[in-house]
Formats: structure tokens, C-alpha cells, sequence
């Protein structure tokens, strides 16, 4: 298995660089394992491949504004990208710029003095605020964007999903963005079920795989939680002989590593802490019986995730099959179901 297994030709009109208005009327592309089927569909009809008493766990992170900007102390601009918060005033992140040391005083624009803590691998560094910074981040911080977004966003909330509550997020868990109110509420109505796991993402989103053998690549930690009563709600939905389906990939992750703490197979227990698990073509799947997900980034460890519970020739073929069908592609683009 190599990183070039996971390469694929991407036109770049094809990244989506808005929003679908209303966030349930992007397409649907469905997926059949069993049979190799590929069809068509909106958002808002993904109830139709679905069974009453099948759970949604969907991933309740909320992104941070996250990229600041500040002065060296010789007047040149520096961006910040807050990845993981070790401390109150104390974050992991990217930092853009040279000769950016340890010991090295920044400024933020409108915003606190910082301090480069210490140096870590690449552009990573341990940042100290000297005055707390998380409650200015609404007033000094941008939402952080992925790179191939060029398109200024005039509303934040809308790289938000609907349902998100617990702030720490670097980015968005763009599954989830086409989920709306009232189509959540159509489907508890209509008998399916949903439940909240929480995984903050992190480094990894950022950081592509550069090693030609993907098991040589370093996957950063994120952290996450299952509550017992999502755990219970995970358990009691397979004993019913429902299908659990997660809501992404980093409720993929999360219910995976649940499932990988556990001491009987095939169950959920309460996890709350880092995981660093890297789900490659191979992996066996515990809990998750079916995945909400966009399309991802060719070589990515997102793409690797999706291929191992499709098979990488299958997944590569719908991939093939939604830039001929001009589906809208990464974090604003449309969605897939795999089942």
C-alpha cells in the first residue's frame, strides 16, 4: 500500500468554494457496498435509505475563530492558528513566519501580547498569552477557513453545524453542515434516532501525507468523548439489530476508539481523552454500520479512512464518478452516504 494509492485527478472547478442554500439541498450520492451501486439523491432524501431505529451520531464540536494575526516586534506579519488548548492562555499551533524562536514576543492585532513558549516540529509551536485569550477570540480571531477556500464567508455560523455546542474545534466537521433543524426534526419523527459524541479536530485536518507508506505517517491526537448515554444508546440500537451510522469521520474516529477501549466486542464504552487512532485499508470496523461523509482531499488520511470501509478501488471509482456527475467537492461540497 502506498500514499499514491490514494491520488486522484480533482479539476479545480470542482471545489466547492460556497455554501449550498439551503444547507440540506446539496446533493447525495449513495453508495451500496454490497452491490457496487452508485445513485444519485438530495440531502434532505436521505431518510429514504434509511431504516426507523437507525442511529445518527453526529459529531457536537464546535470550530473556534481560531486564526489570528500578529506583529514581531519588528513591525512583520505573523499568522497564528490555534490548534489544541493545553492550558487557559496556553495553545498548540501553527505558526506562519521565520525566525520565529522560542522566547519571541508577539503582538496580536487588537488583542493580547504572546509569547513562543516552545518550538515544536515544522511550523508548530507551544504559544503563552499573557493575558487569557479565549474570551477575545470572538473579537480578535477569523474562522480558519481551509486553504482552498477562496471565497470570503459572510456569515461564520455557516461553517458551523447546526448542533454544535462544545467550542474547541480548529475545524468543521463538514458532514454535519448539511444537517438543518427541521430536517432533524422530520427524521426523529419519522423514528430514526440521533446522538452527540464530541471530537475536537486538530493538527491532522491541516497536515497531508507526505510519507510514501502511509503506515510511516504520524497521525497528531485529537481529543474526544463518549458519554455513557450515547454509549448506551450506541449498544442498545445494535442489539435491536439497527444500524449505527456516523456522521463523518471524526465520528468515525470517535466511536471506533469507544469500541477499541472496550472489553467486550462490539461495544461502546464512555471514552473522554486523546485518541490517536489511523484507520487505514485493513481495519476491521466495530461499531459503525454506515458514514455520512463529503469528498475528501486526494493522499489524505480522511480519503484512507473512507477507502477502508469501501474498498479503496470502489471508493476511487465514485470519486471518478462524482467529478463526470459535477458534484461540488471538500468542505463546502456535497455529501456522501455509504452503506
Amino acid at each position: 500500500m502506498q500514499t499514491s494509492d490514494f491520488d486522484y485527478p480533482l479539476p479545480p472547478e470542482r471545489i466547492a468554494q460556497t455554501p449550498v442554500e439551503p444547507r440540506d439541498h446539496s446533493r447525495l450520492m449513495v453508495l451500496h457496498r454490497a452491490s457496487d451501486q452508485i445513485m444519485d439523491s438530495v440531502f434532505k432524501d436521505i431518510g429514504k435509505f434509511l431504516n426507523p431505529g437507525d442511529l445518527l451520531v453526529i459529531n457536537q464540536t464546535r470550530v473556534i475563530p481560531a486564526r489570528l494575526f500578529a506583529r514581531k516586534p519588528t513591525g512583520g506579519r505573523v499568522e497564528l492558528l490555534l490548534l489544541k488548548r493545553l492550558a487557559t492562555g496556553e495553545w498548540e499551533a501553527l505558526v506562519g513566519g521565520k525566525h520565529l524562536r522560542a522566547g519571541t514576543r508577539l503582538t496580536v492585532e487588537n488583542g493580547p501580547e504572546v509569547e513562543i513558549a516552545a518550538e515544536m516540529e515544522g511550523s508548530q509551536r507551544i504559544l503563552k498569552f499573557l493575558q487569557p485569550v479565549e474570551e477575545m477570540l470572538p473579537n480578535v480571531g477569523e474562522m480558519p477557513l481551509p486553504p482552498y477556500i477562496h471565497t470570503h464567508l459572510t456569515d461564520p455560523e455557516r461553517y458551523q453545524t447546526v448542533y454544535a455546542t462544545q467550542s474547541g474545534s480548529a475545524a468543521a466537521p463538514t458532514a454535519g453542515l448539511h444537517f438543518t433543524p427541521r430536517l432533524m426534526q422530520s427524521l426523529e419523527q419519522s423514528g430514526f434516532h440521533f446522538a452527540r459524541v464530541t471530537l475536537h479536530v486538530g493538527l491532522d485536518t491541516f497536515a497531508p501525507v507526505t510519507e510514501s507508506d502511509p503506515t510511516e505517517h504520524k497521525i497528531h491526537t485529537e481529543w474526544c468523548e463518549v458519554t455513557p448515554e450515547t454509549a448506551e444508546l450506541v449498544n442498545q440500537t445494535r442489539q435491536a439489530g439497527h444500524k449505527v451510522i456516523a456522521v463523518g469521520t471524526t465520528s468515525v474516529r470517535t466511536l471506533e476508539s469507544s469500541a477499541q477501549a472496550s472489553p467486550v466486542p462490539g461495544q461502546a464504552v464512555p471514552i473522554s481523552g486523546a485518541t490517536g487512532l489511523f484507520i487505514l485499508p485493513g481495519y476491521q470496523f466495530k461499531l459503525v454500520d454506515a458514514m455520512i461523509t463529503n469528498f475528501h482531499l486526494p493522499k489524505s488520511t480522511l480519503l484512507m479512512l473512507v477507502s477502508a470501509f469501501a474498498g479503496r478501488e470502489f471508493m476511487l471509482h465514485a470519486y471518478e464518478e462524482a467529478v463526470k456527475r459535477e458534484y461540488r467537492f471538500y468542505s463546502f461540497g456535497d455529501a456522501m452516504l455509504i452503506l
